[in-house]
């Protein structure tokens, strides 16, 4: 089953945020609890640490982009290996 990577809210009255920096790219493994991405409010600069194991299989937001709260940044392939 596949892990959705979603743009977190770091704020009460945060309702978007930046993808600053990709640390990994798509066909990656990642390893849960290392920083799979930076993103960036106006209120604050953050690295987004994996959800789960597996291999990175979609980066659906790319370096840049600003995008709503919720939205779904990447996906991970928990049974996928690289």
């Amino acid at each position: 089953m596949a892990i959705e990577v979603v743009m977190p809210q770091m704020g009460e009255t945060v309702l978007e945020g930046t993808v600053n920096t990709w640390h990994r790219s798509a066909g990656d493994q990642v390893t849960e609890g290392e920083p799979l991405l930076e993103i960036g409010t106006d209120k604050v600069d953050t690295d987004i640490p994996a959800p789960a194991s597996g291999t990175l299989a979609e980066v659906r937001v790319g370096e840049g982009e600003t995008v709503p709260v919720a939205t779904v940044l990447a996906i991970i392939d928990p049974n996928g290996s690289s």
